[in-house]
């Protein structure tokens, strides 16, 4: 059974195999597309309400 998935980039169906050396994405464009917003900080993951941060060194002690 073959799988297909969806370029990522340019959400064309491209089969999930070792043929395709761009996997997932459909071609060196996509891929490079991608690697280019990843550089630009485009995608970023939302940060949940950090921890308070400890800078009084008497509650480092034990």
């Amino acid at each position: 059974m073959i799988t297909f998935v969806h370029c990522p980039t340019c959400k064309t169906k491209v089969e999930w195999s070792e043929k395709n050396r761009f996997r997932p994405f459909c071609s060196e464009r996509c891929k490079q597309i991608d690697l280019g917003a990843w550089a630009e900080e485009k995608y970023t993951i939302p940060a949940v309400n950090p921890a308070e941060d400890i800078d009084d060194d008497s509650k480092l002690q034990t």
